[in-house]
């Protein structure tokens, strides 16, 4: 449950977003009310940087969906390998390669939010 919350959180406004996975492109923009409408709000030159977090937030989270796709291609091969050692092994190294990009992709996207919070 809150891996969901963690992947579909947008702060203040909630925008459109595919699949409630990806967050918006002014996700970690100040958000203004405009007639009960919500919108972002860019103050100053320096909120580009709060752009370019949220872009690079949205790419990590597409390489963390390809991480988990990549799991599950790894075990239906393992699962189909039907005991062959280098089907066995390649559906392994698939597995484990995937399993350290989905830790690397999670651990730079919970970064990348720290950090545009932060700011």
């Amino acid at each position: 449950m809150w891996l969901l919350q963690f992947f579909s959180s947008t702060q203040g406004c909630p925008g459109p977003s595919i699949f409630t996975i990806l967050p918006t492109w002014y996700e970690f923009l100040p958000k203004t009310s405009i007639k009960g409408a919500c919108s972002p709000a860019l103050t100053s030159i320096s909120d580009i940087w709060l752009i370019v977090a949220a872009i690079i937030e949205i790419l990590l989270r597409v390489a963390t969906l390809a991480a988990v796709v990549f799991v599950i291609i790894g075990g239906v091969s393992y699962t189909t390998s039907q005991g062959s050692p280098e089907q066995t092994a390649k559906a392994r190294s698939t597995i484990i390669n995937a399993l350290v990009g989905l830790l690397i992709s999670v651990s730079a996207s919970l970064l990348v939010g720290f950090m545009a919070t932060s700011l």
